[in-house]
């Protein structure tokens, strides 16, 4: 038992590791914004082409923000659960 708390702690560790060095970008509207987070769903940085602001419409920019961030987050996900097949073998479902 005590051999298998520590395999799955060096478990939870690698997948760790692995979650942290993880990077994608999430974009909207043709890439007029663009999101970039981590493994662990912090985001790093936001990208507004000014194009984009000489229009004026809050709403519309709001929207592709919402719509980077999810297009972001959906990308983390599945990047997650490639580590977790690697690491385990087995699917996990998004």
């Amino acid at each position: 038992m005590k051999n298998f708390l520590k395999q799955a702690q060096q478990l939870q560790q690698k997948l760790l590791e692995q979650l942290r060095a993880i990077k994608v970008e999430g974009s909207a509207g043709g890439g007029m914004v663009r999101i970039e987070m981590d493994g662990e769903q912090n985001v790093l940085s936001v990208k507004i082409e000014p194009e984009i602001l000489k229009e004026q419409d809050s709403a519309m920019l709001e929207d592709l923000i919402v719509a980077a961030f999810n297009d972001a987050r959906r990308k983390i996900l599945e990047k997650t659960q490639e580590s977790l097949k690697s690491i385990t073998g087995l699917p996990f479902p998004m």
